[in-house]
């Protein structure tokens, strides 16, 4: 257990941004399911730009690694662009 106040203070800030990180990681992840079942060509590129604002926003939060948010952007927008 804490000792000192600025421990304890540290730990509750901890516990509300994990809460908080996994709150944004998980709503990409949905995101990104969503977006790679649609069939629609016309449905998925509306839909990619917010994605790709989503990915940016959690890589400048350091929620996700930068890299892997180009990766992701680069991987859903090959899937829009093979769509028919």
């Amino acid at each position: 257990m804490a000792n000192h106040k600025s421990s304890e203070k540290r730990i509750r800030q901890t516990v509300g941004k994990n809460e908080s990180n996994k709150y944004h990681a998980k709503t990409m992840r949905n995101a990104l399911k969503e977006i790679r079942s649609i069939t629609s060509k016309k449905e998925a590129a509306e839909l990619l730009p917010k994605m790709n604002s989503m990915l940016d926003r959690l890589a400048k939060k350091n929620i996700i690694h930068s890299n892997k948010a180009s990766n992701l952007k680069s991987s859903v927008e090959k899937h829009v662009k093979n769509l028919k």
